[in-house]
């Protein structure tokens, strides 16, 4: 059974930092694609930042030199270290694996990150 366990969300005052964990049991994330998703209060859920098998990393323009995903191997766990937080960037963070064989992504119980101004 896959399992996804977020950690790390709260509130913090713009400018300010958080780290985000996420740790897999189930599922390799190293052999499979890794990414973060958010989902703003009233919107849908968008992608933030992914990962794949070799490390490669990406982001969404809006996060970009702000956030960075890794991923600690012995540990399968990603992370998202995010800086310079801003009030848009509040919302419910959620990690996700999308295995290569192409199953359906699984995803983490969602962890809440919230901004002040």
């Amino acid at each position: 059974q896959v399992r996804l366990v977020e950690s790390g969300g709260g509130l913090v005052q713009a400018g300010g930092s958080l780290r985000l964990s996420c740790r897999a049991s189930g599922i390799i994330f190293s052999s499979n694609f890794g990414a973060w998703y958010r989902q703003a209060p009233g919107k849908q859920r968008d992608v933030v930042a992914t990962i794949t098998r070799p490390g490669t990393t990406n982001y969404v323009d809006s996060v970009r030199d702000r956030f960075t995903i890794s991923r600690d191997n012995a540990r399968n766990t990603v992370f998202l270290q995010m800086n310079s937080l801003q009030p848009e960037d509040t919302g419910v963070y959620y990690c996700a694996v999308l295995p290569i064989n192409g199953r359906d992504a699984y995803w983490g119980q969602g962890t809440q990150v919230t901004v002040s101004s």
